[in-house]
C-alpha cells in the first residue's frame, strides 16, 4: 500500500512539475523538450529532491521512445519513401556522416578515446525532431523545399538510430555485452525477426485490424494499436535486439494499410506522455554538481556543437545546389543535439565506454543546445527571408504525402467529389469508416484510410494542419454546428465543405464557419426535372426560367424558415399546381 502511495505522489509531481515547466518554456518560445528536462532536474535528487529512483521511471518511459519508432514507421510508405529517396539517403546520409566524425574529431581534443569520442560524437550529429518539427509547422515552411529537406535529414536520423545503438553495443567493454551470440548469429537473428515482423504485420495484423474496423470499436483499436508495438518490442528484446527496431518495424509493416492514420491518433497521446515522462527522468539523472563543476567545459563544448553542424550542414546545403540563406538557416534549425542522444549515452554508460559524469556533462551540452535554437532561429530571421524574386520562383512539390483536400465520406456522394478534384490534379485524402467500401475502392485503385473523419486528432493527422481544403461528404446527418467551429478552431486555413442531409441540416448550419452548405439531393433532383422537361419538348429558355424560379423561391424559403425557426415558414413560397406561368 506504502509503494503505491509513493508512486501515486511521485506521478503527481511530476506531472505537476511538467505542466507548469513545459507552460512555462512554450511561452517563452523555448519547447516543451527543454521545459521536461528542466523539470526532471528541479524535482531530482540535486535539486530539491522530491522525486527519486529516475533510473526505474526511465525504463519505462523508454516505451515513449518506442512509440515514437512507431510513428516514423507509420510515416514510410513505399511511395513516400521513393519520391524522397535522394534526400533522405544523399542528404541525410551525408549529414549524419559528416557530423558525427567532425564532432567526434572534436571530443578527441578533450582527451577521450577513440571508442568514448565515437560513443559521444555520433549521438550528437543528431537533431531534435520533437524541437525541429513544431518549428517548421508553425512558420508554415514544413511544405517548402526547405523543410522537405529539413524533413529528409530528421527522417534519415531516426532511421539511424538502430545502427548507431548497434555500433555503441559492439563496442561496448562490459562483459555481459560480449557473452552473447557471434555477430553474424545476431545479424541472421536479426533479419529473421524482420522478415517474421513482416510475415506477421501481413497475415496477422491486417486482418485483426480489419475486424476491429468492422466492429466500430475505437478502444480496441487502441488496444490493438498499443499490443502491435509493445508486442513487436518484446519481439526484438527476446532476440537481444534493439526494441526500437521491432517498434520501428511495426509501423512500417502498417504504413501502406488503411488504418495509418487511425492508428497514429491513438497512439499518439501515449507516445507524447511517455516521451515526456522520459525527458523528465533524463532531467532527473543529470549530475548538476559534475556539471556545475566544469561549466566552461560544457559551454565551449556546446558552442563547438552549434558551429560545426552548422557549418557542416551548411557547405552539405550548398553542395546539394541549396541558396546560401537556406543552407545557413537549415544549419542552424539542425544545430542541436536531440533526444536519441539520452539514450546513446545511456548505453555507452552501460557499455562502460564513457563515465557517469561523462554522461552527465554531454546531457547538459545537449541541452544548452537545445535551449539556444529558438534564439538563434529568431536572430537570423531577416538573413532567412528570401528576396521577393526568391519567393516568386516556382516552388516543389509537398513535403509529405499530405492533401491539399481531406474528403470525409467516400460515399456516392464523396466518390464523385473525389474524382473531378483528382481530374483536377488536386492532391486528395479519403477517409471513411466502412471497411468494405474501403476493400472495394483499393480493388479499383483508389487509397482510403480507415478513420472517424469526425476526430480533430485524426484529421490532424491525416494533414488537415496543411489542408486547402475539408470537405464532409458524409451520409445521414452526422454534422453539427459545434463539429464545424471546432474543426475552423483547429485548421483555420481550410475552408469547409458539407454535404447535408436536407433543409434542417442546411438551416441548423446556417451562420457556421462552413464555405458552402450542399443539399446532397437537390442538383440532382434539378437536374431529372429538367431532363423530365426537355423529354416533353419544352424550350430550353422556359426550362432556364422554371430552374431560375424555383431556386429563387427555395432560397427565399430558406431565408424565411431560418428567420422564424419554423420549417413551415413560408409555405406560400412552394410551387403548386394552381400556380400559373407568369
Amino acid at each position: 500500500m506504502h509503494s503505491e502511495i509513493s508512486l501515486l505522489r511521485d506521478g503527481a509531481i511530476l506531472l505537476g512539475f511538467g505542466l507548469a515547466f513545459v507552460l512555462v518554456f512554450r511561452r517563452l518560445g523555448l519547447g516543451a523538450t527543454l521545459g521536461y528536462l528542466v523539470a526532471g532536474a528541479v524535482v531530482g535528487p540535486h535539486v530539491l529532491g522530491l522525486v527519486g529512483d529516475a533510473e526505474s521511471k526511465l525504463g519505462i518511459a523508454e516505451i515513449g521512445i518506442t512509440l515514437l519508432l512507431f510513428i516514423v514507421g507509420l510515416e514510410l510508405n513505399p511511395a513516400r519513401l521513393w519520391r524522397m529517396k535522394h534526400e533522405i539517403f544523399g542528404l541525410g546520409l551525408l549529414q549524419v556522416t559528416a557530423c558525427g566524425l567532425a564532432i567526434t574529431g572534436i571530443v578527441l581534443l578533450a582527451h577521450f578515446s577513440m571508442e568514448a569520442a565515437l560513443a559521444l560524437g555520433l549521438p550528437l550529429a543528431l537533431s531534435s525532431t520533437a524541437q525541429v518539427l513544431p518549428m517548421l509547422q508553425s512558420s508554415g515552411r514544413l511544405r517548402t523545399p526547405f523543410g522537405e529537406r529539413a524533413f529528409s535529414i530528421l527522417l534519415f536520423q531516426d532511421l539511424s538510430i538502430v545502427p548507431l545503438i548497434t555500433i555503441v553495443a559492439a563496442m561496448s567493454r562490459n562483459p555481459a555485452d560480449h557473452a552473447g551470440p557471434p555477430g553474424w548469429i545476431l545479424a541472421l537473428e536479426t533479419g529473421a525477426a524482420i522478415i517474421g515482423l513482416i510475415v506477421a504485420g501481413r497475415f496477422l495484423l491486417r486482418p485483426l485490424f480489419r475486424l476491429i474496423g468492422n466492429m466500430g470499436e475505437r478502444e480496441m483499436f487502441v488496444f490493438a494499436g498499443l499490443f502491435t508495438v509493445i508486442a513487436s518490442a518484446a519481439v526484438m528484446e527476446l532476440l537481444g535486439l534493439s526494441t526500437a527496431l521491432g517498434a520501428f518495424i511495426a509501423g512500417v509493416m502498417l504504413a501502406d494499410s488503411p488504418y495509418r492514420h487511425e492508428l497514429e491518433a491513438d497512439v499518439e497521446p501515449f507516445r507524447s506522455i511517455l516521451l515526456g515522462l522520459f525527458f523528465l527522468a533524463v532531467g532527473m539523472m543529470l549530475n548538476l554538481p559534475a556539471i556545475i563543476e566544469r561549466p566552461i567545459f560544457v559551454a565551449v563544448m556546446a558552442l563547438a556543437l552549434i558551429a560545426t553542424k552548422t557549418f557542416v550542414i551548411f557547405v552539405i546545403g550548398l553542395a546539394f545546389r541549396m541558396n546560401w540563406r537556406s543552407a545557413f538557416a537549415l544549419g542552424l534549425l539542425m544545430s542541436q543535439g536531440g533526444e536519441f542522444g539520452f539514450v546513446l549515452f545511456a548505453q555507452a554508460k552501460a557499455g562502460y565506454l564513457i563515465a557517469p559524469e561523462a554522461a552527465s556533462l554531454f546531457g547538459a551540452i545537449i541541452t544548452l543546445s537545445m535551449a539556444t535554437t529558438p534564439f538563434l532561429m529568431a536572430a537570423t530571421r531577416r538573413i532567412r527571408e528570401e528576396p521577393v524574386i526568391m519567393r516568386g520562383e516556382k516552388r516543389e512539390g509537398p513535403v509529405t504525402d499530405g492533401a491539399n483536400a481531406l474528403i470525409v465520406g467516400y460515399g456516392r456522394f464523396g466518390q464523385t467529389v473525389a474524382q473531378m478534384l483528382i481530374a483536377s490534379d488536386i492532391p486528395v485524402t479519403l477517409i471513411d469508416r466502412d471497411i468494405e467500401m474501403i476493400d472495394i475502392a483499393a480493388e479499383f485503385g483508389a487509397k482510403v484510410y480507415y478513420g472517424d473523419g469526425t476526430r480533430l486528432d485524426l484529421l490532424r493527422q491525416a494533414g488537415a494542419a496543411e489542408a486547402e481544403l475539408i470537405l464532409f461528404c458524409l451520409d445521414e446527418d452526422q454534422i453539427t454546428l459545434e463539429l464545424l467551429e471546432s474543426v475552423h478552431a483547429a485548421f483555420p486555413n481550410a475552408s469547409l465543405f458539407v454535404r447535408a442531409y436536407d433543409r434542417r441540416a442546411v438551416l441548423r448550419l446556417k451562420g457556421g464557419p462552413a464555405s458552402y452548405v450542399v443539399r446532397e439531393v437537390l442538383e440532382s433532383a434539378v437536374k431529372m426535372a429538367r431532363l423530365a422537361m426537355d423529354s416533353l419538348k419544352i424550350d430550353r429558355a422556359e426550362i432556364d426560367r422554371v430552374e431560375t424560379m424555383y431556386r429563387a423561391r427555395d432560397k427565399e424559403r430558406l431565408a424565411a424558415q431560418a428567420a422564424s425557426g419554423d420549417l413551415r415558414a413560408a409555405n406560400d413560397r412552394i410551387i403548386t399546381q394552381d400556380e400559373r406561368k407568369v
